[in-house]
């Protein structure tokens, strides 16, 4: 399974994710629950850790939520 981690899901904002992560405590707290919320989905798909269906779907929208918002950022 491939991950979604946040350099390879942008990887032209590269730069300014670094530079967000390291000034913006808000930006940094994002970045980490987004990469804690996909990695948890991540051991999910490949059979490592079991879950139900209704809690899957929601740590994926939950991943999208927090992706969305974390562009957000980068776009402004």
């Amino acid at each position: 399974m491939e991950r979604h981690d946040l350099l390879h899901e942008f990887p032209e904002f590269q730069e300014k994710l670094d530079a967000l992560k390291a000034s913006n405590h808000h930006f940094k707290a994002l970045f980490d629950k987004y990469h804690e919320v996909e990695k948890e989905i991540h051991q999910i798909n490949t059979g490592e850790k079991v879950a139900i269906d209704e809690y899957a779907h929601e740590l994926k929208a939950k991943l999208l939520h927090l992706k969305d918002e974390i562009f957000t950022h980068l776009r402004s």
